[in-house]
């Protein structure tokens, strides 16, 4: 989705092809079930993987992410959203699935988009949902919400949060900083959401009408086959 305001900068050495890089995801156990939370373990075997095929950044950036889980489990959820939402929004890069991926429309896995160091709307979507999912956030609590951006005329997604079934949901978005109500978002027109269990066409900027699973989805079946691919 071509999104940035600006901020989609084209650095070919740093966006290396997609070879390869199973070989650096099978190291790591990223996730053992897609619908709950399971450990991280970083290895210094994959690190020094990492960093030989990709660089001494990406390296840093997936240990940053190491980092990030092990000190934001015991924090309130508030804190942990913030948290997730400024490490992604500093350390991904916004570049076109078809120039980074090569294909019109890519849905990458967190490990992915850090090891590149970049990604587009959808990444950072994902990105923060399983990071959120992994410090103990209830996938009832969490959708990842595909949106018009007004403004910019263009399809555009972002991760949503709901304290309690009837509230109103916060926006964690990578266009802007900060976390704000969806009702203070004007610019962004819901469209639908989906999480680990279901999806949901939108109603005005509250929980939507359920419409199914968010098997429907084929990237998002997809997304989820190649994550437990590359784990054990």
């Amino acid at each position: 989705m071509r999104l940035g305001k600006g901020r989609l900068v084209r650095k070919t050495a740093r966006l290396k092809g997609r070879a390869g890089l199973s070989a650096v995801v099978v190291l790591i156990c990223l996730f053992v079930a897609i619908a709950a939370p399971a450990a991280l373990d970083f290895s210094a075997e994959l690190l020094l993987k990492v960093k030989t095929k990709y660089g001494e950044q990406a390296a840093n950036r997936v240990l940053g992410w190491q980092t990030l889980i092990e000190g934001a489990k015991g924090l309130p959820e508030k804190e942990k959203l913030k948290r997730v939402n400024d490490f992604f929004n500093q350390q991904i890069e916004f570049v076109d699935d078809d120039y980074l991926w090569g294909v019109v429309d890519y849905w990458a896995t967190p490990l992915e988009a850090l090891a590149k160091g970049a990604g587009d709307c959808e990444d950072y979507s994902i990105a923060k949902y399983f990071t959120l999912r992994e410090l103990g956030v209830s996938d009832k609590k969490l959708r990842i919400t595909y949106v018009k951006a007004i403004e910019l005329n263009q399809a555009h997604m972002v991760l949503t949060y709901f304290d309690t079934p009837r509230s109103v949901p916060v926006v964690l978005d990578n266009l802007i900083p900060s976390i704000k109500l969806a009702t203070k978002r004007r610019d962004l027109l819901p469209v639908y959401s989906f999480n680990g269990s279901g999806l949901w066409l939108a109603k005005s900027r509250g929980a939507g009408k359920r419409i199914g699973g968010s098997s429907r989805l084929d990237k998002w079946g997809s997304l989820k086959s190649r994550m437990l691919k590359n784990s054990f």
